[in-house]
């Protein structure tokens, strides 16, 4: 099918100030549809969910629907969809209690290419019960994940496996699934970060062999919340901490107080947005996401292979962590001039590439560039090619000015 990427951009309001926005990996921006969902569900009558009344039976609907649409998009059960604030409080919620289930001498492992909410939480959970962490490392030329490496960390003792779907600072995708078997192999439970894979490829939680997966609706195309998706069962067999007058049924006991049903309205809204993307006439949502998402992905691929072949051949460019397979994020620096400066010249061209660690410490520090990181650019649903010439042109423009 036509990827009509100037009639998506057409239901983008943020787009009409005129920036070339390469920094979704941070957070995407939002179609017009969510925000309608948004601010509908905010101004409607509204209460705590319930039966009785209209309002509630609203409340209630609104989270049953957005449970559906995150369950069609990741190949999940509606019933093992967890909302949260964020993926770093889902994470660090998870960690503190499975690791009730641990004892001093168990293990967990963790890699030099998560960013820090797959790590700390679970560093700071193993300390607390005198578990020992293990690390998987990557090479720096390859930005790949070391499976042999990682199988010989496995014991009878490992607990729980923490791994990247794709790194939020160059953009790796380990093979989730090899990692997980060896996992499973060894009893251990396995804990993937999706967040910057999620928006760039069609889910299924079931093959990845994640136990737990988690995202970020605000990193495509959704509102500020976080997800968590599990199987009920496995969910049914954790006590996390709760208050005592609060649902003891899942999922609803790993949810601490009221939903935001406005984001949860917008989330619902971004997926289905996703879901239309590619103009399948599929039945169902799940074919249709999964339609789409292979459009995007086709989509950001071949923006992504211009953009990388070009930024390569201009001089004193340096591209780090370009693994085989990756998300369409590339990161980058000039020689000879600050990441900072680089990003502010950009960014007065109209091009928003921002500069950091992003979050990602543990992968700047392998990649050598000590917790100051680089510049990124990350590719949407909504970029273009017009989107790419900018920033190519931008950095020819920073390197041409050097003294």
């Amino acid at each position: 099918m036509t990827y009509d990427v100037d009639a998506l951009r057409r239901h983008f309001p943020s787009l009409d100030e005129g920036a070339a926005h390469f920094d979704g990996p941070g957070g995407s921006q939002v179609p017009d549809v969510v925000g309608d969902a948004v601010r509908d569900t905010l101004i409607a009558a509204i209460s705590n969910r319930g039966t009785v009344t209209a309002s509630a039976r609203r409340a209630d609907t609104t989270v049953l629907d957005a449970r559906a649409a995150v369950a069609d998009f990741l190949g999940a059960q509606a019933n093992g969809v967890v909302f949260g604030r964020s993926m770093t409080q889902l994470t660090y919620d998870v960690a503190r209690t499975l690791a009730k289930q641990w004892n001093e001498g168990d293990e967990i492992v963790v890699t030099r290419l998560d960013h820090d909410a797959n790590v700390r939480p679970w560093l700071q959970a193993a300390a607390s019960r005198g578990a020992v962490p293990r690390w998987i490392d990557f090479d720096p030329a390859s930005a790949a994940l070391d499976l042999a490496g990682f199988t010989e960390q496995l014991s009878d003792r490992t607990r729980l496996v923490a791994i990247t779907g794709a790194s939020n600072l160059i953009g790796s995708r380990p093979d989730v699934s090899a990692f997980a078997r060896a996992a499973h192999e060894a009893g251990a439970l396995v804990y993937v970060d999706g967040v910057h894979l999620t928006p760039h490829t069609s889910i299924d939680v079931t093959s990845l062999g994640a136990d737990f997966y988690v995202c970020s609706p605000y990193k495509y195309l959704g509102p500020h919340c976080g997800v968590l998706v599990a199987d009920p069962t496995l969910l049914d067999s954790l006590s996390p901490n709760k208050l005592l007058p609060s649902s003891n049924a899942v999922p609803e006991r790993f949810e601490l107080g009221t939903l935001p049903f406005e984001l949860l309205a917008g989330t619902t809204a971004a997926i289905d947005f996703l879901a239309s993307i590619a103009g399948s006439s599929a039945q169902t949502r799940r074919e249709r996401l999964v339609a789409s998402m292979q459009a995007v992905e086709d989509h950001e691929t071949e923006l992504f292979s211009d953009l990388c072949d070009r930024l390569a051949k201009v001089d004193g460019v340096t591209l780090y962590g370009q693994a085989e397979s990756r998300t369409p994020t590339l990161l980058f620096s000039i020689d000879g001039v600050e990441n900072e400066t680089t990003s502010a010249r950009l960014a007065a061209l109209g091009v928003n590439a921002p500069e950091g660690n992003f979050y990602a410490i543990e992968t700047s520090r392998r990649l050598g560039l000590a917790d100051a990181g680089a510049v990124r650019a990350g590719l949407a649903p909504y970029t273009n090619q017009r989107d790419v010439d900018r920033l190519v042109e931008g950095v020819e423009s920073i390197v041409a000015a050097r003294p």
